[in-house]
């Protein structure tokens, strides 16, 4: 059924032949890698054509995106990203929205290490606490402002291992170079497994919402396959997997293109 509900969506876009669908190049912020495979890999499934993607940090990838990187679509980790590359007349108006919340998690593989409220950070017991770049990650942005309002900020900087994505934070921690980091909670193996070590979900109150936001690029604005994509993105299928990866989900899927 979802196979058929792909084709049909492929189908009513105007020019649609029997052809096979072309590719379709999206960019990714590093904290969506496990999920963007999934959807990639239904998508692909139902016959909605190849999926490329290519990932990094948020900041990274507008950039790439303003010196002309052949991306057809933009899933960053944040809305403002996104917007930039609207008011820059570089999307296609009316496409962006909202397609996941994040959740920022404290994390350490070692089983214990973090009680509940986070207090290991008061504590300091611990040598190297990693978080995300916040200049260019928004979960690094995230991190931070969690610091800043538990008033650590200044006093825990000179233990802070920076990594260029999410994903680099999270090596981090796992790997043991950090005994402790701010990551996307959808990185994180789930409770009572091996690894799942100790965490403690940060309230979303600490830091600002982490909007991920995707939106198709001017260049692709007659692409098919990346409009069919995105169109997948906001379905109920697409939202069951980003759901079950640990991210939140708008009340509603809506198009965010007046949103200032």
């Amino acid at each position: 059924r979802r196979g058929a509900l792909l084709l049909f969506l492929l189908g009513a876009l105007p020019g649609f032949a029997a052809a096979a669908p072309a590719s379709v190049d999206v960019a990714v912020a590093a904290n969506f890698i496990g999920t963007a495979r999934t959807l990639a890999a239904r998508f692909e499934a139902a016959g909605g054509g190849r999926v490329r993607l290519s990932f990094g940090s948020t900041g990274s990838l507008y950039a790439q995106i303003r010196y002309g990187a052949p991306f057809a679509v933009f899933l960053a980790a944040d809305a403002r990203r996104p917007r930039l590359l609207e008011r820059a007349g570089l999307t296609v108006p009316g496409s962006r929205f909202t397609y996941a919340l994040g959740r920022l998690v404290l994390w350490s593989t070692r089983a214990g290490l973090i009680e509940r409220g986070g207090k290991v950070l008061a504590q300091g017991r611990f040598r190297h606490l990693a978080i995300a770049n916040p200049r260019t990650a928004p979960y690094g942005a995230a991190a931070r402002a969690v610091l800043e309002h538990l008033g650590l900020w200044r006093r825990l900087a000179p233990r802070l291992v920076t990594g260029e994505n999410i994903a680099q934070t999270y090596q981090f921690v796992a790997s043991g170079n950090a005994q402790l980091g701010f990551v996307a909670l959808s990185e994180v193996p789930p409770a009572h497994t091996p690894r799942a070590g100790s965490r403690w979900l940060v309230p979303a109150a600490l830091y600002p919402p982490i909007r991920q936001q995707a939106v198709l690029l001017a260049r692709a604005a007659h692409k098919r396959t990346a409009r069919a994509f995105l169109a997948y993105l906001r379905g109920p299928a697409a939202r069951r997997v980003i759901r079950a990866h640990g991210y939140g989900l708008p009340a509603a899927v809506r198009t965010d293109a007046r949103r200032p």
